[in-house]
């Protein structure tokens, strides 16, 4: 079992969706990744920031699934990360509503001491300079994850390059990787991505799945085909923490075994758009998760006669 270091946020959102609509609910990027990353036991560490207003029982419950939350910083006078959005038809975009920084403006990072030598780094969406502090806070991880969006590479190419040649893995959706390379063919792009430092590069498709690429090695899983899909919120992030919760679980960073960390990364956001929020994922049970993994090896696996 290895540590698991996880930075991003810690927020509040808003969603409209064509099922529904919600007020004020626990929402980003640190609080899916770390509560998808519990269902692997990981010993987890969120580093991020709220304000006065964020409630104890967000707390509690964060505490409740064996995460830390020594590096949750607590700003009394200040207000939580707050952002709204609501989703079209397709489900698949979305406009955003409102986005307040608030505690989130000047937020500088402290990963706990008995932390800065955890194995796994897991850096969810962030400013890149943020991002890149955090790498500068530890100690010679075994495997540094990265999650980014466009907004970054159109507001901090720079600084957001730097940060991709110091991490052994980035996750971005198919759009993203097109932008970041100017290469249409994902295949392509994920090898000019690596150039640029990461030895992996998954590559998210949404509801179509997601690649993985080392070296000439390419491996695909899909998307479980869901009846309903009532809030895409979360559901990359959900990945990344299924992702690396379990490579921190398993302490094995081989793309064999990435492959199954991808699997298992694809079934948990599975569960994450089942509801709003965060409400699916803190009361999942690994008996359920165990049923769903059945069901994407029932999707995946098949009998073929070659000639």
């Amino acid at each position: 079992m290895s540590k698991l270091v996880i930075v991003g946020t810690v927020a509040f959102d808003a969603i409209e969706t064509p099922f529904g609509k919600t007020d004020k609910i626990l929402g980003g990027a640190a609080t899916y990744i770390g509560l998808a990353a519990s269902q692997f036991n990981a010993d987890g560490a969120i580093v991020s920031v709220v304000g006065g207003d964020f409630p104890e029982e967000y707390i509690a419950m964060l505490k409740n699934n064996n995460l830390d939350v020594s590096g949750l910083e607590v700003i009394k006078e200040g207000k939580t990360f707050f952002w709204s959005g609501k989703y079209r038809n397709d489900m698949n975009s979305r406009d955003t509503l409102a986005t307040e920084l608030n505690v989130l403006e000047n937020f500088q990072p402290k990963v706990p001491e008995n932390y800065t030598g955890a194995e796994v780094v897991m850096l969810g969406n962030l400013h890149p300079l943020v991002q890149l502090s955090v790498i500068e806070q530890m100690d010679s991880p075994k495997l540094i994850v990265l999650d980014t969006m466009n907004f970054w590479m159109d507001n901090a190419l720079a600084e957001l390059k730097e940060v991709i040649a110091k991490v052994d893995v980035i996750t971005i959706n198919d759009e993203e990787a097109r932008q970041l390379t100017g290469e249409y063919s994902l295949v392509v792009a994920a090898q000019k991505i690596r150039e640029m430092g990461p030895k992996y590069v998954v590559i998210k498709k949404g509801e179509h799945g997601a690649l993985l690429f080392h070296n000439d090695d390419v491996f695909f899983a899909p998307a479980l085909p869901l009846e309903e899909v009532f809030d895409p919120t979360g559901a990359g992030d959900t990945f990344a923490g299924g992702f690396t919760g379990y490579l921190a679980k398993t302490a094995d960073y081989s793309f064999e075994n990435m492959k199954n960390a991808i699997i298992y990364g694809s079934a948990l956001a599975s569960f994450c758009v089942e509801k709003f929020g965060t409400e699916r994922l803190e009361g999942l049970t690994k008996k359920e998760v165990h049923q769903r993994l059945k069901q994407f090896q029932s999707l995946t696996q098949f009998d073929i006669e070659l000639t």
